[in-house]
């Protein structure tokens, strides 16, 4: 299946904002496509060392309550094509379980973040996004 062809940004939202620059109409293919490019824009934007949960992304991508999507896009991604380590359950917890949930760990650990017990600290690492 071919990719969406995208500009760089994310879709205008159903709720009007401009997420990340650019309109709906600028974009191509399924509504499915569409909504999980957003996705995958706003997790790129989450710097090395921060971390926001999946329903922070939903939001923040324009798709407010669709949480069960971005864990599902991260399920189903290409290994290496997005930052999936920096999306995790509200509260900081890693929702990912076994070698996953360790490869997680390790991963945010050699980006510097900092656990409290088994959730990150996120006082300290907690990413805000930008709507315009």
């Amino acid at each position: 299946m071919a990719r969406p062809s995208v500009k760089k940004g994310t879709p205008k939202t159903r709720s009007g904002h401009r997420a990340f620059g650019l309109s709906f109409h600028d974009m191509q293919g399924t509504p499915s496509e569409i909504r999980d490019e957003a996705f995958a824009e706003t997790i790129r934007s989450i710097p090395r060392g921060k971390v926001a949960s999946y329903g922070q992304v939903a939001a923040a991508a324009g798709y407010p309550r669709h949480h069960r999507a971005v864990a599902r896009l991260l399920k189903t991604m290409i290994p290496g094509e997005l930052p999936w380590q920096r999306v995790l359950g509200a509260g900081g917890e890693i929702k990912l379980a076994g070698r996953a949930a360790a490869e997680q760990r390790l991963r945010l650990r050699m980006e510097g973040v900092t656990f409290v017990g088994k959730r990150i600290d996120l006082n300290l690492h907690q990413h805000v996004f930008e709507l315009e």
